[in-house]
């Protein structure tokens, strides 16, 4: 966290230091990342052959971008990982309030204090976490909240009504020299797009009755959902006319980036194993593809990533009164989630009524596709006869792990339980429970088992 030692105009021109704009430094930083293999979109899932290419293409084009896509598509991160392509220290002017660079002032002040103090001008430097800005979009943002307006504080102090130096800036002017990103664009009143048409245009900004002629080096990006592009709210014809790029983002295609999404994102207070992530990431994208539920307004990766916290949720609670050392999210966790999820999905107004019977539908096939994916092929012969001969196993949200191994039927020397514990990277005490239970789960879904729930516990027999 370092920055360069030039604190004067003077010292900043003996280091050899060379200004450019915000744009051709991007498209440098960024030629940089491709030329080394580097990646310059870290976190990113499911978007490599699609999304990333386009926003590549735009940036070395030095366009402004907008992205559009459903709620949960990864719009917002995929803005603020530009920070990571702009440099890591630019100079500005010491107490400029527009983040001007040294070598061109463009405010009244700043140009009379270069003029005055010539190679003496103080810098100081900004990193580049500084130089992004994010607004989000609401129907109250005003004008003076985006472009700037009269400071009646600066008037109280003697100043000149006519006084250019009277004007409080804006988020935009503010972000000069840097990205200003503005999600949900399409919430902003139209009078207020309006009040952008000169930024993203002739690159300089209009307040009230005032002449300024501010050449801002300000790269605009934004998010919007395409459901509110027509309908909450739009962006105006102009001002999507003056966006050089228009870029549709979507869910991860790929069952592999669902996934590592959910790894990447959630925040775990236990141990989810992979194969319920993969019942979860599965139970996502059924519901993306389901007719009873609203496409329009989508399944975000939230979902998904909520629903892998709440069981972990769960699994802490169970280990909490059952004295469990390791909290291990299991397959009757699942149950618990559905029940909090709910209220994520937006149903079809035909459905009214079913969406619990939808979810728990979804979440069964989800489950079944998760077992013959990882136990297809392994013979469960042995533990159906031996349940079907009268040894019921029980578990339950409230059931320890030991409890559950300890309920299982024995199998003579069979390796049974080994088998379906190293299929599923089993070797805890607690994830070897979750496995096994997969396993009876598996059975029952095929109807080689029947299953009773209830008071919080749910029997195999």
């Amino acid at each position: 966290m370092t920055h360069p030692a030039a604190a004067t105009v003077g010292e900043l021109r003996e280091s050899g230091h060379v200004h450019t704009t915000v744009r051709t430094e991007i498209r440098t930083n960024l030629l940089a990342a491709l030329r080394e293999g580097r990646d310059p979109w870290p976190g990113l899932h499911g978007f490599g052959s699609t999304v990333i290419p386009q926003l590549e293409r735009a940036l070395l084009a030095g366009h402004d971008v907008v992205l559009l896509g459903e709620r949960g598509q990864g719009k917002t991160r995929l803005l603020r990982t530009l920070v990571g392509l702009l440099d890591e220290w630019s100079p500005v002017i010491d107490g400029s309030e527009i983040g001007e660079h040294p070598y061109e002032p463009i405010t009244s002040t700043s140009i009379r204090r270069a003029a005055e103090l010539g190679d003496d001008l103080p810098v100081v430097w900004r990193h580049r976490n500084e130089r992004y800005v994010e607004k989000l979009a609401t129907p109250d943002t005003s004008v003076a909240d985006l472009v700037g307006d009269v400071d009646p504080m600066k008037v109280a102090e003697g100043r000149a009504l006519g006084d250019p130096e009277t004007i409080h800036f804006g988020l935009v002017p503010r972000s000069h020299r840097g990205i200003v990103a503005i999600n949900e664009l399409p919430d902003l009143a139209e009078r207020i797009q309006v009040s952008l048409l000169n930024v993203m245009e002739e690159r300089d900004i209009q307040i009230r009755g005032y002449v300024l002629r501010l050449p801002l080096d300000v790269l605009v990006v934004a998010s919007a959902n395409p459901e509110d592009y027509t309908n909450r709210g739009r962006i105006i014809t102009p001002l999507k006319d003056r966006f050089g790029a228009e870029i549709r983002t979507h869910y991860p295609v790929e069952l592999a980036d669902e996934i590592a999404v959910v790894r990447q994102e959630a925040a775990l207070v236990a141990e989810v194993p992979d194969h319920l992530v993969e019942i979860l990431a599965r139970f996502t994208r059924a519901l993306r593809e389901s007719s009873a539920v609203d496409q329009r307004s989508g399944v975000s990766a939230r979902f998904s990533i909520a629903g892998a916290e709440t069981i972990a949720a769960a699994a802490l609670h169970r280990a909490a009164r059952q004295g469990e050392a390791e909290p291990v999210a299991r397959p009757v966790d699942l149950e618990t989630a559905v029940d909090v999820l709910a209220g994520k999905v937006e149903f079809e107004s035909g459905e009214e009524g079913r969406e619990d019977e939808i979810l728990e539908h979804l979440l069964r096939l989800a489950t079944a596709e998760t077992v013959r994916a990882h136990l297809g092929g392994l013979d469960l012969g042995l533990l159906v006869d031996a349940i079907a001969a009268g040894h019921m196993v029980s578990t339950g949200e409230q059931v320890a792990a030991r409890d559950v191994l300890a309920a299982l039927p024995p199998l003579g020397e069979s390796e049974l339980y080994d088998q379906i514990a190293e299929r599923l990277g089993a070797r805890s005490e607690g994830e070897r429970a979750s496995a096994v239970e997969l396993a009876l789960e598996g059975l029952y879904l095929s109807r080689r088992l029947s299953k009773e729930t209830g008071d919080g516990e749910t029997i195999y027999g």
